[in-house]
């Protein structure tokens, strides 16, 4: 890697070039959120890292652990990407906790309306019908 030209960079860039988040603008707005935690503590996108530091990324039910490994310049391929960081295998506790988290997101999902705003032709269609004229 090119990790011996340099000893720090942005966490937003090296989330997208380690292929955590697909674009750079993703992995800010996840900083942003609070979604990323840097040695346990919440993190911002030009939070400066280095190797031996400890990452946490928290997605809609899951969590993913990293420990920084390398730091690159610049994009690469995937294989690459995944040598710069060691990802942690999720305890059987989290596991239990993800899904759990997932069922809710499931629940609550079942109950947003689908279409927000003015129905759509085919929907006024249906609820013409339904009404009888």
């Amino acid at each position: 890697m090119d990790s011996s030209s340099i000893s720090s960079m942005r966490l937003d860039k090296w989330l997208k070039i380690s292929r955590i988040f697909k674009t750079r603008s993703q992995a800010a707005d996840a900083c942003d959120q609070g979604r990323v935690t840097v040695n346990n503590q919440v993190a911002k996108a030009a939070k400066q890292i280095k190797p031996g530091d400890k990452i946490t990324v928290r997605f809609k039910y899951k969590r993913r652990k990293f420990d920084v490994l390398h730091l690159s310049l610049k994009s690469i391929s995937t294989e690459k990407a995944r040598l710069l960081y060691h990802e942690h295998e999720p305890t059987p506790e989290e596991v239990t906790e993800e899904e759990i988290r997932k069922a809710m997101f499931a629940a609550t999902k079942q109950f947003r309306p689908k279409y927000k705003g003015r129905p759509t032709k085919k929907e006024r269609r249906r609820l013409r019908d339904f009404r009888g004229y």
